[in-house]
């Protein structure tokens, strides 16, 4: 059976009059490992759904294919004992476009590590946790500082101003005081932007911050989160199934839809005080 694109949570709502256990339903962040002509080539995480489609623009956005002329067969692996592998596919290419291709696959690193036909969300967790111990519970932060952040953070966003086309990271105390930000075409790259700034005057562990982006929460961001050993991340859209998995297993808070005076809290709400 196919992975799903939609993943049932259980959260807490917090609004100014209450906090309240509640349902929702995240996207769901799963890697998917492509294969050229049975060789591992990259893994990408993407929502389930229209595999052998993303399999197929990737490859032509990385110039392995030139049209779908070069293309054999598209289809998902299958385990050694005869079991679908749906976050594995393989690509066949036509005889002349794998000849064609064969420098470029030779010179690539590939990204994934392993061979294995059962990539899950679990075995990345356990991946992506490799070397990070669990975060502490070491401070807690009010929900009414947490509502104020979206508005302090836009205020810090100058190039946004004048562009509109801009993410946005930024680290605050304990208090909701702004310690830094950063901005960026990437949402990804606002926080390396951020953090790195912080590495650079050698102020890491960040123990004593929260992070908070604008725009959604990846396992991504958690990562870079959990190894810069920051304990709350927030954001004003939704995170993902797997982002949510993994601030789980790292100990940390995770907050989404944090807009006017509500926001979820799906996981660590002990740092939350509500």
């Amino acid at each position: 059976m196919p992975p799903e694109p939609r993943v049932g949570v259980e959260i807490t709502r917090v609004s100014p009059s209450r906090a309240e256990p509640a349902r929702d339903v995240a996207a769901a962040e799963e890697p998917l490992e492509i294969r050229v002509d049975g060789a591992p080539f990259v893994v990408i995480m993407r929502t389930p759904g229209a595999d052998r489609e993303l399999a197929a623009g990737f490859l032509l956005s990385e110039r392995v294919i030139a049209s779908a002329d070069d293309l054999g067969a598209i289809r998902h692996c299958t385990s050694e004992s005869g079991e679908g592998a749906p976050n594995v596919i393989d690509v066949r290419l036509t005889a002349q476009a794998s000849q064609r291709a064969g420098g470029l696959l030779a010179g690539r690193r590939a990204v994934t590590a392993t061979s294995a036909c059962g990539v899950c969300g679990r075995r990345t967790i356990e991946d992506l946790m490799t070397g990070i111990q669990p975060l502490r519970d070491a401070w807690r932060i009010g929900a009414g500082i947490v509502a104020r952040l979206p508005q302090a953070l836009r205020a810090a966003q100058t190039v946004f101003d004048e562009t509109g086309g801009l993410h946005a990271a930024g680290l605050f105390d304990v208090e909701g005081r702004l310690v830094a930000s950063a901005e960026d075409v990437g949402r990804h790259n606002a926080v390396d932007k951020v953090i790195g700034a912080q590495l650079l005057r050698e102020r890491l562990p960040l123990e004593d911050v929260l992070l908070f982006v604008s725009s959604r929460a990846s396992y991504e961001i958690v990562q870079k989160a959990l190894v810069a050993r920051v304990p709350i991340v927030a954001s004003v859209s939704a995170p993902t199934s797997l982002a949510i998995a993994l601030a789980r297993e790292g100990g940390a808070t995770l907050l989404g839809f944090v807009r006017g005076e509500t926001f979820n809290i799906y996981a660590g709400g002990g740092r939350i005080e509500v």
